[in-house]
């Protein structure tokens, strides 16, 4: 007899993001349509094609960690950690009376697209300047992408599997799909799980103006993000983290936890086409839009909202509405879609994990976050983007998907939680 796999929800959320330092602001922030765009503070852009970014608003480490600690964490680990921290107390976890036998159950997987660029950049002019023996013995364990979660096991004394899946920009979803895959195996019973970046940088910026990636709308940064508009011209670099407390159900019921949502399915694939640009049909968005249906039991007539990974570049957004419509067909003009990359640009490696926060406070609201910034149609991008102004509809299916240089494909779908 085949048995039926564990269920899987959503307990705790944290974020920092451009929008906001919490989850609540964040949301807040989405409903006013804000955008987090505005001219770089951390260097001088005179060089640079492109001038702003969307950077932490308000963010001092040092109401988070005392100065020693902060100089020994790159930033991206420290957004991680202030986002675990929220997500537990979100919870209402209590990892101090957990048992040993319970701490070897909860795996934590984070990942980042890049990991620690800041301290490799400042580490490299040391080097030039110095030599290799000012190199700091801290470099290589503040760089490298898997530190998050193994800072993160060792301040929760969490023992089960520590690790973070390294996917560009399907990052945050590919960490949160491995959850719940060993979630539904047995093999966990509690997770933390998610994103985070620190790319805001020289090289951040430079690498992407580099690749001709990104807006250099600089005499309009906060209008510079705008997906399926006619005239975008690129994406904006955003920063910041998003983590997930995912649990099983029986143990989340078993001691009265609130339940955000439920974690239904998750699909994947690889474009096998290029290394930076989408399959131009968009062939490879769609088979994980169709693995995630298969794999959720959902037909899909049944999905009433898809946040989308909708970058703000002429080719990306185009490919993935021809995947929303090869797998959706009619029901494609039927149910809303938005880009909240919009609002908070492109958060690279903490992308999937913050857009998988607004696609459940979206189910949790019953509101769709708009895609700000429209004002040219585009012929061919001619769904219900939700332009500009939030919806309120009924959401109990709601889909986020999140796509990666390599041709890394990654959709999850969430459930508005019922016993």
């Amino acid at each position: 007899m085949q048995h039926r796999p564990r269920r899987v929800v959503i307990t705790g959320m944290g974020a920092l993001t451009p929008l906001g330092l919490t989850p609540a602001s964040f949301w807040d922030a989405l409903m006013q349509g804000r955008s987090g765009a505005a001219p770089i503070t951390y260097f001088d852009t005179e060089q640079f094609a492109t001038k702003f970014a969307c950077e932490l608003k308000g963010y001092d480490a040092l109401s988070y960690f005392d100065r020693k600690e902060a100089r020994r964490l790159d930033p991206f680990a420290q957004y991680a950690l202030i986002a675990a921290e929220q997500a537990i107390q979100d919870s209402g976890l209590s990892p101090e009376s957990m048992s040993q036998d319970e701490r070897d159950r909860v795996a934590v997987v984070v990942g980042s697209g890049i990991g620690g660029m800041q301290v490799f950049h400042a580490q490299a002019e040391n080097y030039t300047k110095n030599g290799p023996r000012r190199i700091s013995p801290f470099f290589i364990p503040m760089l490298i992408p898997d530190i998050v979660s193994g800072h993160i096991s060792i301040r929760y004394n969490f023992r089960g599997p520590n690790y973070c899946v390294v996917s560009a920009c399907a990052t945050g979803n590919n960490n949160i799909g491995d959850v719940v895959m060993m979630m539904q195996r047995g093999v966990i019973d509690v997770a933390l799980c998610g994103g985070t970046e620190a790319a805001v940088s020289e090289l951040g910026i430079g690498g992407f103006n580099a690749l001709k990636a990104l807006s250099t709308r600089n005499d309009d940064p906060a209008r510079a993000s705008r997906p399926f508009d006619r005239t975008r011209d690129g994406f904006v670099l955003g920063e910041g983290a998003g983590m997930l407390v995912v649990e099983e159900l029986e143990r989340a019921h078993a001691r009265g936890a609130r339940i955000y949502a439920e974690i239904i399915g998750i699909g994947m694939s690889a474009d096998a086409s290029h290394i930076t640009a989408p399959h131009p049909e968009g062939h490879g968005a769609a088979l994980a839009m169709r693995n995630l249906l298969t794999d959720a039991n959902l037909k899909p007539n049944d999905v009433d909202y898809l946040n989308m990974h909708g970058t703000s570049t002429p080719l990306g957004d185009t490919a993935e509405t021809k995947a929303v419509k090869q797998v959706f067909g009619e029901h494609a003009y039927a149910m809303n879609l938005s880009s909240t990359k919009s609002m908070t640009g492109h958060l690279l490696g903490a992308a999937g994990a913050v857009e998988a926060i607004a696609t459940i406070l979206a189910i949790c609201h019953d509101c769709v976050p708009p895609t700000i910034n429209f004002a040219h149609a585009d012929p061919e991008c001619d769904l219900n983007y939700t332009f500009n102004t939030p919806q309120a509809r009924n959401i109990d299916v709601a889909i986020s998907n999140a796509f990666g240089f390599g041709g890394h494909n990654t959709s999850v779908a969430f459930r508005k939680f019922s016993d």
